[in-house]
């Protein structure tokens, strides 16, 4: 049985990092989402309607184009601030073959679905390709990878614009975007659905992406099935409320999360005999013990695909296809420091800064004062290499100042010869 603590401990996901337990902020992420957006609201709960139509009706496999697979482009964006973020190909071939693996029921560990459950486990018929054509049809192995001077991203999106040194969204009726970096005290997110496009996809903590043996809670690639089962419009076992509605027929209800690696029966908000569902992969259980999603999950998520749904435009989308172009773009250079440097010093006619790690210094002003604490000069950041003519400062000692937005500064001594 949940306790009154652990249920209460919940509201506070995603503010409070909790090594014991998944931290998956996705609900508090769209209930923001709802108080500041009355619009966003309305087009979640047509999206709602047009799924809950759709189970009524019981047309979710006839309305499928064919019966087959349905395949879905990603690409994966990864913002790595140190060298160890950058995450190699390998790694994020593995998660996708994790992905794949868990919405096909193809895991090894579905043996340890329990029998009371079996019946009810799903093989989704949803998998996940790295895409192979970008958005303008050149060739690409699915993965964009860029340096970032934000050190560490809360969940409020700012890592989905290039504008706010993140990465622009591909196209979001065409690829599964996944961003990957690192978070604040959150392992995973997901968009809202019905949102703005620009933001479509999930969001992951480095620690969460993909193999992990430093974690006992997602050390095995799962909590992006867990994010992309919001993504594809899941909800959290108990509804995200004391014993509340996840809108699926064949989840037990249960009273909260479950944490750890539970057995044997656990019985909440009246679910005997079976009790709670705590294997599914929308519960906060430890990867080790996730393993399934039921066949009612199954059809709300393949819902989304059918004419008119959410999700139908993946099936024509052109990101699975042979690139046109065998041309990739050029990558970012990596900068040389993280810090700015200031050279030569001394200096006769000329000081040269390089602030190529962190572009948030363009527009701001360099200052350079005299050791009485004067300013002499006002310079605005214009480049990555900013030049300035010290050639009329007399000859003696200077300090040059500068101050971000984000309480960054710069403070360094030279000589004028």
């Amino acid at each position: 049985m949940k306790t009154g603590f652990i249920f209460l401990l919940f509201t506070f996901v995603g503010i409070s990092y909790l090594n014991a337990q998944r931290n998956c902020t996705s609900h508090t992420y769209q209930q923001d989402a709802f108080a500041n957006n009355a619009i966003l609201k309305n087009n979640f709960a047509a999206i709602e309607s047009f799924i809950a139509k759709q189970q009524n009706q019981n047309t979710t496999e006839a309305n499928r184009i064919e019966s087959s697979i349905i395949k879905i482009p990603v690409v994966v964006h990864i913002l790595y601030h140190t060298p160890n973020q950058k995450i190699k190909d390998a790694v994020v071939q593995n998660q996708i073959k994790i992905l794949n693996e868990c919405f096909r029921r193809q895991n090894a560990d579905t043996t340890n679905t329990p029998a009371r459950f079996k019946g009810l486990a799903a093989d989704c018929e949803i998998e996940f390709q790295l895409a192979t054509s970008d958005p303008k049809r050149r060739y690409t192995s699915g993965i964009t990878s860029k340096y970032t001077p934000i050190e560490e991203w809360e969940a409020k999106d700012d890592m989905k614009y290039t504008s706010k040194l993140g990465m622009d969204a591909w196209d979001t009726k065409s690829y599964l975007n996944i961003w990957v970096c690192k978070l604040d005290n959150v392992a995973g997110y997901s968009s809202v659905m019905g949102g703005p496009a620009e933001k479509d996809g999930i969001v992951l903590d480095f620690n969460a992406f993909g193999i992990n043996e430093n974690s006992a809670v997602t050390n095995m690639g799962k909590t992006a099935v867990h994010e992309v089962g919001h993504w594809l419009s899941l909800k959290h076992l108990w509804g995200d409320d004391y014993c509340g509605d996840d809108g699926i027929a064949d989840t037990p209800k249960q009273s909260g999360y479950n944490v750890g690696c539970p057995s044997g029966v656990l019985i909440s908000c009246g679910n005997g005999p079976n009790g709670d569902m705590y294997m599914n992969y929308m519960d906060f259980t430890n990867d080790a013990c996730l393993n399934m999603f039921t066949l009612g999950q199954k059809a709300r998520m393949i819902s989304l695909f059918n004419e008119g749904g959410v999700r139908n435009s993946l099936l024509t989308s052109r990101g699975l296809d042979a690139p046109l172009i065998f041309e990739s773009p050029l990558p970012e250079e990596d900068p040389k420091w993280l810090e700015v440097k200031m050279y030569p010093n001394p200096a006769t006619t000329e000081l040269i800064l390089d602030l190529a790690y962190d572009i948030r210094w363009f527009g701001k002003i360099i200052s350079i004062l005299n050791l009485n604490g004067q300013v002499v000069m006002n310079v605005t950041v214009t480049s990555k290499t900013q030049r300035i003519d010290i050639s009329k400062l007399p000859a003696g000692m200077y300090i040059l100042a500068a101050k971000k937005d984000d309480g960054e500064s710069i403070k360094k001594r030279f000589t004028k010869l």
